[in-house]
């Protein structure tokens, strides 16, 4: 009999909050954005609730005319080094640009976390967005996007390819022998393709929980598309139950064609919530937190994600709806989010921004820990998702006020366990430990 399904909640860990006006608070740690105990601090916070993982998305290029957030600042990787020291569960994933990474540089680090953590390293593969980030790694522009998915599954084949080269019983340490690891347990790769040539092996032996766990966020179609082949575990994007559904029903149909057990890749949208004991006291941090938001900044930035002019919009005017999301070449995800919104809700623009401020459109979620939980049981029974990607408004509090309320609510229900199964991050996410394979040249 196989073992009941459990919530995976994910903490999206970003600046001091998801609210792009978090950071104005009187009482927001802005300050230590910077500083690594901080991020420590929050992912023992997560362990404490036994989350599956603390998550760092990534940017590669600074827009210094946007002074009304906060902007990137650790390099995740190494942030992750130093949080694995600080904790013993937790998963810990970071965005990897398969533009500007090469498969060897990003398999060695992906696979020195994975030791450093004891096995709960994971890494979310994206093909980046903004030619501004391109101009960084000496290219003109980004490539189109159907060139970027291309370099990306080639990106992702290597990447399998440089943490199989070591068998699991790689390394011997023979002292006696004076032989320390077996000669025939590690294998060249000889990679030649498009975008890439690897010879191999890798100069790290072979991950604790074998590979590091796979993500994908991609919301397009060939972005759904390599979710289906390759990811583990996916980030999306949905406003309501029934775009959730969509998306599950879709991916999973994409994940049963490539061959593999559609229910074995847990698929987690983004989740805001505001958190009270009573719905007044939600409410209240919520309208606290939009009292501070910078309209003129807001505006800009609903630009930057839906390639639309909104300076001149009547702030109290509704909002018309959006071209055909094919025009956009921009992010997808968040493109036929706001889309979303806009056809459900007809809102104004101040309304828009509102919906925005935490999130950019993710699942909002506003009142008590029941009827927070009560949302939550209804998408993951419905199958509209295998969890959640967690998105505080406002750190610390926001996470304090999941992990105190809200978990302890699903964990009543049987939702949600209330320790960690094992070790590794394919323990907390019911993955089974790859086999180490040999893979022909291409």
């Amino acid at each position: 009999m196989s073992a009941p399904r459990t919530l995976h909640l994910n903490a999206f860990l970003y600046g001091v909050g998801h609210h792009s006006a978090a950071w104005r608070h009187p009482g927001s740690p802005a300050e230590r954005i910077g500083d690594i105990a901080f991020f420590e601090e929050l992912a023992r916070t997560a362990e404490r609730g036994c989350l599956d993982a603390v998550f760092f998305a990534d940017g590669h290029s600074v827009n210094p005319k946007y002074t009304a957030g906060t902007t990137w600042f650790l390099e995740p990787l190494t942030a992750l080094s130093a949080m694995a020291r600080a904790t013993t569960r937790i998963g810990l994933v970071t965005t990897v640009s398969a533009s500007f990474f090469t498969p060897f540089h990003a398999a060695r680090m992906l696979a020195s976390l994975d030791h450093i953590s004891g096995g709960r390293a994971g890494a979310n593969i994206v093909t980046s967005m903004f030619d501004d980030e391109a101009r960084n790694h000496g290219f003109d522009a980004l490539p189109a996007h159907a060139e970027r998915y291309a370099r990306a599954e080639e990106f992702i084949e290597v990447l399998i390819a440089l943490w199989d080269s070591w068998g699991e019983g790689a390394l011997v340490v023979d002292r006696a022998g004076g032989r320390f690891l077996d000669a025939d347990a590690v294998r060249r790769i000889d990679h030649r393709g498009t975008h890439f040539r690897v010879d191999g092996p890798l100069t790290v032996p072979r991950c604790p929980q074998g590979r590091p766990v796979l993500f994908q966020a991609g919301a397009s179609e060939v972005g759904r598309n390599l979710a289906a082949r390759y990811a583990e575990a996916v980030y999306s994007v949905a406003w309501d139950l029934p775009a959730a559904l969509g998306y599950a029903t879709d991916l999973r149909g994409r994940v049963a064609a490539a061959g593999r057990e559609p229910r074995s890749v847990a698929i987690l949208p983004g989740l805001v919530t505001y958190v009270g004991r009573t719905e007044d006291e939600a409410r209240a941090k919520k309208a606290e937190l939009d009292s501070l938001l910078d309209t003129d900044a807001a505006i800009a930035q609903l630009g930057v994600f839906t390639g639309q002019d909104y300076t001149a919009h009547d702030l109290d005017a509704v909002v018309a709806d959006l071209p055909p999301a094919e025009q956009f070449t921009g992010p997808q995800g968040r493109y036929t989010t706001v889309q979303r919104i806009i056809e459900t809700r007809r809102p104004t623009l101040r309304e828009l921004l509102g919906y925005l401020a935490a999130g950019g459109g993710h699942a909002t979620l506003i009142g008590t820990p029941e009827s927070i939980a009560d949302h939550i049981e209804e998408w993951f029974v419905a199958g509209a998702c295998g969890g959640f990607n967690l998105m505080c408004p406002a750190y610390p509090d926001s996470l304090d006020d999941f992990v105190d309320l809200v978990v302890p609510e699903l964990q009543r229900r049987g939702l949600f366990r209330p320790a960690y199964p094992g070790h590794t991050l394919r323990d907390t996410l019911g993955l089974p430990v790859p086999a180490a394979a040999r893979r022909e040249p291409r």
